[in-house]
């Protein structure tokens, strides 16, 4: 790209320096110690220019020591609140943007949140970026699979795939807005489904309860599964004397109860459940993805 496509809102030389050398890098992340090499300053002074141009509108904190480029061609409406995305991917290393965050970008949920669910084996703190907070969730070694690069505005982050964040949100309901809107995101990625790759992602994660949890909902939301694969996930729900247990321990009124074929208990209520019912079959969509 060229430095003169580019308008310099105010800059001083240095300011200009790192952000044209980063446009014509074509890379939008930088660090303080990049700062300090690129401009061969003290540290004192690549603070000054780091404070300033986050002050211009041209950086923005993604983490300590690290910064995002605001795309000059856009301005600062580049990182408005779906960019916050990239902000978060540079808080963990390896990452994942999951459960109800990745549920939203792929349009499987109508429910909006100012919450980031980042997926990582590493202990961090929460935070707060802009206006969203990012929740960190710790996932076995064994859970964490099922995700790649997607584009959110330019950026590439690290997200879920269609498949994994349906069995995610099934897993942890409290990360997608609850059990009812766990089995309407559900519902949604069923219309669209891999279904080799879900029993492929069952079988690595090695959970029964799941399973049960799973199949049942994909019933209920009246999900085109190849017969196979419902009878491999019955017989798989079968084994073991214990029942699993979907939604609250104790139930409340008017419950769906135990069914029996998946070896579940339901605490919950065929109201609650109401939007996802059938959901799966309503609407034909194409298989592209």
């Amino acid at each position: 790209m060229e430095a003169a496509e580019f308008p310099i809102r105010s800059l001083s030389a240095l300011e200009s320096r790192v952000v044209l050398v980063l446009a014509e890098q074509n890379t939008r992340e930088i660090t303080r110690r990049d700062i300090i090499d690129l401009l061969k300053v003290s540290p004192e002074a690549a603070d000054h220019v780091i404070r300033s141009l986050r002050k211009k509108g041209w950086l923005e904190r993604a983490s300590w020591g690290k910064y995002l480029l605001i795309p000059p061609d856009q301005g600062p409406e580049a990182l408005g609140e779906s960019n916050v995305f990239a902000l978060a991917s540079q808080i963990a290393d390896p990452y994942y943007v999951g459960y109800g965050s990745a549920a939203s970008h792929y349009g499987m949920t109508t429910q909006h949140r100012n919450v980031i669910w980042l997926v990582t084996p590493l202990h961090l703190r929460d935070r707060r970026l802009l206006n969203t907070e990012v929740r960190i969730v710790n996932l076995s070694r064994k859970k964490f699979f099922g995700f790649s690069a997607v584009n959110v505005l330019g950026y590439q982050v690290m997200m879920s795939d269609r498949e994994k964040t349906a069995l995610d949100c099934i897993d942890r309901p409290d990360l997608a807005g609850g059990i009812s809107e766990a089995a309407y995101i559900l519902a949604r990625a069923c219309r669209n489904m891999d279904w080799e790759k879900v029993a492929g992602y069952l079988d690595q994660i090695g959970s029964i309860a799941l399973v049960r949890k799973f199949g049942w909902l994909v019933d209920h939301t009246g999900a085109d599964i190849p017969p196979e694969l419902r009878a491999m996930l019955l017989d798989t729900a079968g084994k073991g004397r214990s029942t699993t247990t979907l939604g609250p321990k104790a139930p409340a009124k008017d419950t769906l109860g135990t069914q029996s074929a998946w070896k579940l208990r339901v605490n919950i209520s065929e109201r609650d459940l109401a939007d996802s019912a059938g959901l799966a079959k309503r609407h034909k969509v194409s298989r592209e993805r």
